[in-house]
């Protein structure tokens, strides 16, 4: 056993002598001391440094990528575009290919290149003592990816000593393989690219592994300086510095003389920016509303440190609803549908210069100005003269504007807008072949545009504007406007759940409401003035007219009317009469919804964009249809010998099945002969109905099929009158005609089906008189005779004599001989019969009145 004692005492005795003298004893302790120094720096600069369980479960900050219903990408929320590849990913050409570029010593240090630090130290030095400028690099890898872990582009000596300590800790955590994974992945090399794979689709549109030689090489050099090595704007310097790669790649044995002189020889064959995109951005509007509604759930957030699920670094995988066929058709037919209404009333400046004697090209692709339409792009006049205009593109690519290219009008002044057109204006062009373009404006009418499937509520398409870029706001979800007509269905709703039918008599003349003292009398008009008389609820929704809607609603009561519209969620209103016509505010989502709530047989349903996200690593984080976490043993490892699990309903039945069905039927005549007339040559079944408020200040038209309904306005976004020509069937109907002959062109045409106990019957579209012995027909659209739809027990009956107790609603003799009496051709009240007659027993006298008291049609 070893004596400690003794052993301590030989020790002392051999080193007192030493420490008698005074040098030694004060070297000891400076060497103390500066120990001391160094560990408490040491201590102090690790304390704030990554540990080694955060450097472990790392993960680089990744884009959310967005898809579309189909399950094919459709967009991206990035700001730092990188693709996560595993090191056994990157083939063996593109690691030789940095490591002699930034660092040939990776697999050997621990972390430091002591030479290479000192030389850095050395240069340092000299540069602050002289003033010269910055010091030339002397980082290994592992010291850039503990710069990128800090984040931190300090120019100073203690973020070198904590790139050191830290790259000390990540030699002491991860492989190798692990920290060249992070760098690969992880460094900026330019055109918004971080990491190798973002940069090889960035510049070369392949993947890692299709890169050559001299593409290796090439990417190799970027992460330096990416902008000094430029592929367009310094290509010699760029096949300077990737030559210098090749060179240490052949002295560091990876490539063989051969490969060398041959990838040398090799151009740089780069594409330019932006046309390695392998798939279109498309949905502006649709995407930025996911995208606002993804950072305003508090489970994603917009950056890191709202959490591991954030938008911009989360690497989320989004599954939206948006049809990408739909979502085009949207965008082009209301930008067409803008654009012709805006056509002719002259050109519009944009209101933005750049400098044509400066860098105008990095001006101009940094202006905020969307174009919308593919062949429309921004410009910046550079020169005028000789009867023509030189404009720069955002491509920095020039091309010429004729005078006999712009003669529009200036917009509010006169005058040929070739004329006002100065250097360094920004305006908007139309390429028409060559380097020959054409001015253009954007249109200062604002609009909207929304697709909903009916069954489920998910949106299809949606386009909020002209263009998302300069113009966020989104009209189809934000804007509240007035609905006009197109809320009338929400109050023939109402009345065919309190009574009403479609064939009821409404008369279609002076409607007059006493206010108050204060207000005074106020009397109703229809659009085109004047009244028709007496006509069906049928007629009357066709022709939109008036004032019938707002007898129907007096009649019916607006309380019972605004607890309809709070129903179907097209809005909240007070019951005011002027109600009835459209006059309260509401957005296209919700009148659009309210429609497919109509066409769903009254079942709720409620509009989304997002069906379910997933986490980097595909695990579902937020579904939309949640039914399967309610549902007792929805997701059982096994059976576990119970009735299979029912998944609950979803909906509830918001409105009477058989009144939206019928309101349905009435708006498939609005189609047919009414004022959306314009789509009846899509043929195939359609419903829906038009809108234009007073002024006109906006025009609707919201409808579509039996799967798919739609709403659009157009409007300006400070409303004022857009003229008297404007309405719902000639400027916001066509718009719906150009989505869905695009839209709807594959799609099958299926008949709207009726709920059960709706009961069809032959009636005289004019009088609503039930008709005997005559059969529509599918050739005339305005046939006198049509097929109408009842609820039980509502419908006429056969036409017989008896006591003048007539039925304002069919015009036939009333059933009871008590019932409701209604007004007269001039809204009076009718005489209630001194003696109504007795009822006479009924006989089952043929087969049609068998049928009649089955529900059958006939």
């Amino acid at each position: 056993m070893i004596d400690l004692v003794a052993f301590n005492t030989r020790v002392h005795d051999r080193l007192a002598p030493y420490f008698q003298r005074r040098w030694v004893r004060r070297s000891a302790w400076g060497l103390g001391g500066l120990f001391l120094l160094f560990a408490c720096l040491w201590i102090w600069i690790a304390s704030g440094l990554p540990s080694s369980e955060k450097l472990l479960a790392y993960q680089p900050p990744l884009p959310t990528n967005v898809r579309g219903y189909d399950g094919d990408p459709v967009g991206t929320f990035a700001r730092e575009r990188r693709v996560e590849l595993s090191y056994n990913e990157y083939p063996p050409l593109v690691v030789h290919a940095f490591i002699s570029a930034e660092d040939k010593n990776f697999f050997s240090h621990s972390g430091i290149d002591i030479g290479g630090l000192a030389s850095a130290v050395f240069d340092y030095s000299l540069k602050k003592a002289t003033g010269g400028g910055r010091a030339r690099g002397g980082s290994t890898i592992t010291q850039q990816v503990a710069k990128y872990l800090l984040q931190d582009n300090s120019y100073n000596v203690g973020r070198k000593a904590r790139e050191a300590v830290l790259a000390f800790r990540l030699e002491s955590t991860l492989t190798k393989q692990q920290i060249l994974e992070l760098y690969l992945n992880s460094i900026f090399l330019g055109r918004n690219a971080y990491g190798v794979q973002s940069a090889a689709r960035a510049y070369f549109d392949k993947d890692v592994q299709d890169l050559t030689l001299p593409e290796a090489a090439y990417l190799a050099v970027l992460p330096k300086a990416p902008s000094n090595y430029d592929p367009l704007r310094a290509t010699a310097k760029a096949l300077g510095r990737r030559n210098y790669v090749l060179n240490e790649m052949l002295a560091n044995g990876y490539i063989t003389k051969q490969q060398h002189d041959e990838a040398e020889a090799t151009p740089l064959g780069t594409i330019r920016y932006g046309a390695g995109v392998h798939f279109r951005d498309q949905g502006g509007y649709y995407l930025d509303w996911v995208r606002r509604l993804l950072i305003a759930n508090k489970d994603f957030g917009e950056n890191a440190d709202a959490g591991p699920n954030s938008v911009y670094a989360g690497g989320l995988w989004v599954r939206t609803s948006m049809n990408p066929v739909m979502q085009d058709a949207a965008a082009d037919a209301l930008r067409e549908g803008l654009a012709t209404f805006d056509g002719g009333k002259g050109w519009r400046e944009t209101g933005l210069t750049v400098d044509p004697t400066g860098d105008w090209r990095a001006q101009l692709s940094n202006l905020a100005l969307g174009t919308g339409f593919p062949d429309w792009t921004k410009a910046a006049v550079l020169s005028k003269g000789g009867g023509q205009a030189t404009i720069g593109l955002p491509d920095g690519s020039t091309g010429t504007l004729a005078a006999s290219a712009a003669v529009q009008p200036k917009r509010g002044v006169g005058g040929a807008a070739f004329d006002y057109l100065k250097p360094g204006m920004v305006i908007v062009v139309k390429r028409m072949g060559g380097d020959s373009y054409a001015l253009r404006s954007i249109p200062e009418i604002g609009g909207a545009f929304l697709a909903e499937e009916v069954h489920t509520g998910r949106v299809l398409a949606m386009q909020g504007g002209f263009d998302v870029i300069g113009s966020s706001y989104n009209r189809a979800m934000q804007a509240e406007r007035q609905p006009g007509s197109a809320f009338k269905p929400v109050v023939y709703t109402t009345a065919l759940e309190n009574g009403m039918t479609p064939a009821s008599i409404i008369v279609d003349g002076p409607f007059c409401v006493w206010q108050g003292a204060a207000l005074g009398n106020k009397c109703f008009k229809n659009f085109e003035k004047g009244g028709g008389g007496p006509h069906t609820m049928r007629w009357g929704v066709e022709q939109s007219r008036n004032l019938m809607t707002v007898r129907a609603a007096s009649q019916i009561g607006m309380g019972k009317i605004v607890e309809t519209a709070k129903d179907l969620g097209v809005g909240k209103y007070d019951p005011y009469l002027s109600v009835s016509l459209g006059a309260g505010e509401t957005t296209v989502q919700n009148i659009t919804n309210a429609y497919a709530i109509l066409a769903n047989g009254g079942r709720q349903v409620k509009p989304s964009v997002i069906d379910f996200v997933q986490d980097r690593n595909g695990k579902v984080v937020y579904r939309t249809d949640n039914r399967c976490q309610v549902m007792e043993g929805c997701n059982a490892p096994d059976w576990d010998g119970k009735p299979m699990p029912r998944p609950p309903l979803r909906q509830k039945q918001v409105v009477d099945a058989m009144a939206a069905y019928q309101m349905v039927h009435i708006m498939e005549g609005v189609i047919e002969r009414g004022t959306a007339v314009v789509l009846r040559d899509l043929d195939r079944p359609l419903f829906g109905k038009t809108g234009t408020t007073n002024g006109p200040t906006n025009v609707w038209f919201v409808g579509g099929t039996p799967d798919v309904v739609t709403g659009t306005y157009l409007g300006y976004d400070n409303p004022r009158p857009m003229g008297s020509y404007a309405q719902g069937g000639r400027i916001a109907a066509p718009v719906f005609k150009q989505w869905a002959q695009v839209a709807l062109k594959d799609a099958p045409k299926i008949p709207f089906v009726a709920p059960a106990g709706i009961r069809m019957v032959r009636i005289d579209r004019v009088t609503g008189k039930r008709v005997f012995g005559t059969f529509p027909t599918d050739e005339d659209p305005k046939s006198s005779v049509i097929w109408e739809a009842f609820q039980p027990e509502t419908e006429p009956r056969r036409s017989f004599r008896r006591s003048a107790s007539i039925s304002t609603d069919t015009g036939e003799a009333d059933e009871t001989g008590t019932g409701s009496l209604g007004l007269d051709a001039f809204g009076k009240p009718r005489a209630a019969p001194k003696k109504p007659a007795p009822r006479p027993k009924a006989k089952p006298a043929d087969s049609a009145d068998f049928l009649q008291r089955q529900g059958g049609i006939y």
